[in-house]
């Protein structure tokens, strides 16, 4: 019942918009230097919330905040906000041999 094998259920969409909702309040507080929303793209690709709702939040950071965005498909609106972004490409995973997530790493 993944949303990266079928289509987000309500429950996947509420969840992230959580998870943007803490982002937003991470950056806007500015207790860390440097934020990394990691798979942000992907979120984005799934349409689990979109790209201008990232783009927000990133504009309303606290000034000194430096945002790292990774994943596939990063629009251009995201890339231009964005301190860094990062696409990585897969050279070797446990996943291909039949390894799934793994606590702490991937969960």
């Amino acid at each position: 019942d993944c949303f990266i094998y079928n289509d987000p259920t309500e429950r996947d969409i509420q969840f992230a918009r959580a998870g943007l909702k803490v982002c937003k309040d991470i950056l806007a507080k500015g207790e860390y230097d440097v934020v990394v929303l990691d798979e942000l793209t992907i979120a984005i690709y799934y349409k689990l919330f979109t790209e201008e709702e990232a783009i927000e939040i990133i504009q309303n950071r606290a000034p000194h905040v430096e945002v790292i965005v990774t994943g596939r498909y990063a629009g251009d609106g995201l890339i231009q906000i964005a301190d860094l972004v990062t696409e990585m490409r897969e050279i070797k995973h446990y996943y291909t041999k039949g390894i799934e997530s793994r606590k702490g790493i991937d969960c």
